[in-house]
């Protein structure tokens, strides 16, 4: 059963009630950083991706993880160090095809639906930050993954952000790439939940209109402004493939999720060495959260991609890549 059929329509006027709450709280978010000035080439997208002229159906698995059933993609052969990427609300391992291909020449490569995303069903247990971040341990222990790098975009962030609070020596290195967890730790559950019943309610139609919303540039830029700095500077492919991760009934228990949920005292204890990579002019989680996670973060460092919106790994692959080869070839 979808999560529409299950959830009221909300009300116009909660709804804008929330809206407005919750533009309050994301907006001041601190300064806006500087931007990082960019180590060589840095264009805004790619050509002529990789991914596309790869069969990935080879590389989908799944596995059985904590009672939920886990959809993932696996490529390259393990060596020192393991490559692990966590996406983001409404998203699935897709939003990282611009930089599998890329590590998966040196390193093996997982990239996992959460539950409740992408190809994994909802799990048994009440979806949160906490579960999903237990969540991905027992993936990691499961595969057999020893050291390894956990990259996480927005709520994946959050997520592993949290896996590092709770077992910090399971991870080697951290990245955090446009992550939750600073701004919503001061959000009020009820109105981010009128919010994220508002998005339900008008997912199907989006949905519907999606291939009408792709190729017609105006709508395409109106579409996917909040996410993509320069949407009609992207190819098709990728927006479409970005889109097969909406209308999932994780949705709406994860949006909730995040609200209110503090981890930032807890991240003064941890020890591993992150990497903090924003767009500068994200619309979704403001910008000045980088600094916030540096400050509390004493094993980090912080880079600012200008001209950027909130998934730097899709809007600047080249440069993203790049860094985060980098931060991987770092002593720790």
């Amino acid at each position: 059963m979808s999560a529409t059929s299950t959830t009221a329509r909300p009300r116009p006027a909660e709804f804008l009630r929330g809206a407005a709450e919750n533009r309050k709280l994301f907006r001041p978010g601190g300064p806006r950083p500087d931007p990082t000035p960019a180590d060589g080439p840095d264009p805004y997208g790619s050509p002529h991706p990789e991914w596309l002229r790869i069969d990935w159906r080879e590389h989908l698995r799944t596995i059985d993880v904590g009672g939920a059933r886990v959809n993932y993609v696996e490529m390259g052969e393990r060596e020192a160090i393991d490559v692990v990427f966590v996406h983001g609300l409404s998203g699935c391992w897709q939003n990282w095809l611009e930089n599998i291909p890329h590590f998966a020449r040196q390193h093996r490569v997982l990239a996992l639906d959460l539950p409740g995303f992408g190809g994994s069903p909802m799990p048994p247990w009440e979806i949160s930050i906490e579960a999903y971040g237990r969540l991905l341990l027992e993936f990691l222990e499961a595969l057999g993954v020893g050291d390894c790098v956990v990259v996480g975009n927005s709520m994946g962030g959050f997520v592993s952000a949290q896996a590092a609070t709770q077992e910090p020596d399971r991870l080697s290195k951290l990245v955090l790439a446009s992550s939750a967890g600073v701004s919503h730790a001061r959000m009020r559950r009820e109105p981010i939940e009128a919010l994220g019943r508002m998005i339900v309610a008008v997912t199907p139609l989006t949905l519907k209109l999606q291939q009408r919303m792709i190729l017609r540039p105006r709508v395409r830029e109106a579409t996917f402004t909040m996410v993509f700095h320069h949407p009609n500077d992207l190819r098709l492919e990728l927006l479409w493939e970005f889109m097969s991760g909406a209308g999932k009934d994780g949705f709406l228990p994860a949006f909730s999720a995040l609200a209110g949920y503090d981890i930032l005292d807890r991240l003064e204890d941890v020890p591993v060495p992150t990497l903090i990579v924003w767009g500068r002019n994200d619309l979704i989680i403001p910008p000045g959260d980088a600094l916030q996670f540096a400050r509390r973060l004493r094993n980090s460092q912080t880079v600012i991609f200008d001209d950027c919106g909130h998934v730097p790994m899709a809007e600047r692959p080249l440069r993203f890549n790049r860094t985060l080869e980098a931060f991987l070839a770092r002593e720790t």
